[in-house]
């Protein structure tokens, strides 16, 4: 009698039912009686490598959400173990970072519906009190997230940027148009924004390669290597001098590490850390504001009574919004400037104006007792997405990046 065929064989444990991370696994196939081998006619038994499937995993889940990524890069697929609580959170979490437009918006809105006034009725002199260079160095930074952001496709978060560059842009216009900004510098601006809002929707949506894109990274990481001790040198005067001096040399070396990164030059660590050296940036710039504002508050106390409570708040609120995103995807650059700007910018200037008593008691509370409490809920509710017993594993694994 002839040899019967060989026989594919699987593990019935392999069809378990228990979540798992969103990894392709095979088809389903009907499992035949157990083993734990593979028989070929033409080569040696082979162990399958066990690949926990679901149901929900096929029917359940939205395409466009991707699983959370490590901390320390935006390639690596952080593995967890997927259930409704952690769809629930996942969805959640992404809502209130898209709610974070709300507060943003409010945030310049103001400003820009004030310019167009005095714009109208004549009063362009009241425009040259806005710095042209502070709001490019905002919209620098915005620039810089976006592209981070596009690239991890965090949808909520590239809104919230893009909605950053239009309305600081819009700004800048108008600047323009009082004549409080260079033609020239505006014109530069304009282009860089164009091409920089048309290269991060094309790469959004992957229609762009690598080769157009590359430039574009390296631009904004020189940039915002230049910018960044500048601005925090600036910070200072005239306790130190007033100098170009660290932005030129930050500029020479930013161009020259990233020409040794193209260059093959650098280790992959090494590449790999000026990649992401401009979202870091980018991050810094914005962590580096509200250290400035403290700082002019301490040499002028004066000040504080020119600080709005309602732009402080919509501040701490914005970046707030922000933070259970960036705590669920486990993306550490994220969740330390939604932090930072959340206490430092927007609850440590309530502080010093309720210090030099420009607001009262009970608003100054309020808001720090519900500050608190959506932290803590932020982290209860991401140890019960991920099925932990202390929120403490979460912020262990955003550190650690595990």
């Amino acid at each position: 009698m002839a040899a019967a065929p060989p026989t594919l064989r699987l593990r019935p444990s392999l069809f378990s039912f228990r979540s798992s991370p969103p990894y392709v696994c095979p088809p389903l196939i009907p499992p035949p009686p157990s083993s734990q081998l593979v028989r070929a006619q033409t080569f040696a038994l082979v162990p399958l490598r066990s690949c926990r499937i679901t149901l929900n995993q096929f029917f359940s889940d939205p395409p466009h959400r991707r699983s959370p990524r490590s901390a320390s890069s935006s390639d690596t697929v952080h593995p967890v173990d997927k259930g409704s609580k952690f769809h629930e959170w996942d969805s959640i979490s992404s809502k209130f970072a898209g709610a974070a437009n709300v507060p943003f918006l409010l945030l310049q809105l103001p400003q820009i519906v004030l310019n167009a006034r005095n714009l109208l009725s004549g009063n362009n002199a009241a425009l040259f009190a806005v710095p042209w260079l502070g709001m490019l160095t905002g919209l620098l930074g915005n620039l810089s997230l976006l592209s981070y952001f596009a690239k991890k496709k965090e949808t909520e978060a590239v809104v919230v940027q893009t909605l950053g560059v239009v309305s600081t842009y819009a700004v800048i216009a108008q600047l323009a148009m009082a004549e409080a900004m260079p033609l020239s510098q505006f014109l530069a601006t304009s282009i860089v924004v164009a091409s920089g809002l048309i290269l991060n929707c094309l790469n959004y949506f992957g229609w762009l390669h690598e080769a157009i894109w590359s430039p574009w990274e390296d631009f904004i990481t020189i940039g915002g290597l230049a910018v960044l001790p500048q601005v925090m040198w600036s910070t200072f005067v005239p306790f130190v001098p007033n100098s170009i001096l660290p932005g030129a040399v930050s500029f020479t070396l930013a161009t020259a590490i990233v020409a040794m990164a193209r260059s093959g030059k650098l280790s992959e660590k090494g590449a790999k850390f000026v990649s992401s050296v401009s979202g870091w940036t980018a991050t810094l710039l914005f962590m580096w504001m509200p250290i400035a504002q403290m700082w002019t508050n301490y040499l002028n106390p004066d000040n504080i009574r020119g600080l709005s409570a309602f732009t402080m708040l919509l501040a701490m609120m914005g970046n707030g919004l922000m933070i259970p995103r960036a705590l669920f995807i486990r993306d550490f650059m994220w969740f330390t400037g939604s932090a930072w700007a959340s206490f430092l910018q927007g609850w440590g200037n309530l502080f010093c104006m309720y210090c030099f008593n420009t607001i009262s008691r009970e608003f100054f509370f309020g808001t720090t007792i519900g500050l608190l409490l959506w932290i803590g809920m932020v982290l209860w509710r991401d140890a019960i997405a991920y099925g932990y017993s202390s929120p403490l594993k979460s912020i262990k694994e955003l550190i650690f990046a595990h």
